[in-house]
């Protein structure tokens, strides 16, 4: 079992959640809810990984807050 982690951001024009793997290219996917784009990704990551382990492209780090003033 392996995990990856999904960026999350919602379309504020179609109300849509709209996620992607950072650095897996084609992991990405839209629904409605997160209940379901959890499971449009699950559901794209594993048939991209029926061609076997992708080469990352590159790898999450985390998230970071920039203050402007």
């Amino acid at each position: 079992m392996k995990t990856y982690t999904a960026i999350v951001e919602k379309c504020p024009d179609t109300g849509l959640y709209v996620g992607h793997v950072p650095g897996f290219p084609g992991a990405h996917s839209q629904a409605e809810t997160l209940d379901e784009l959890n499971d449009n990704l699950k559901e794209v990551i594993e048939m991209l990984l029926e061609d076997g382990d992708p080469e990352l492209e590159g790898e999450f780090v985390g998230t970071q807050n920039v203050v402007v003033a």
